[in-house]
């Protein structure tokens, strides 16, 4: 039993995931290996980021819909700086 007396139970055991293949805007892979490095990176991270943020509100009363929902907010409200105007 943890602190508090709350039994704990083990996280579910995680699913394989598999890498994306990274792609140009022409549809091409990313061949080059440390781009490829990063993105991976930069994902784990953004997921392990949003896991957190899921457990934490489900542990504090918050509805798993609404912060699924939110988490996907975020993600649609990203801005690409780099993009080109027409």
């Amino acid at each position: 039993m943890s602190e508090g007396g709350a039994k704990r139970t083990a996280a579910p055991a995680k699913k394989p995931r598999r890498n994306a293949v990274w792609r140009t805007p022409e549809g091409k892979p990313v061949s080059c290996l440390e781009k490829i490095k990063v993105l991976d990176q930069n994902i784990e991270e953004i997921r392990q980021l949003s896991q957190d943020a899921l457990e934490d509100a489900v542990l504090m009363g918050c509805a798993e819909d609404q912060i699924r929902d939110v988490l996907r907010n975020v993600v649609e409200g990203l801005q690409n700086p780099y993009r080109k105007r027409k």
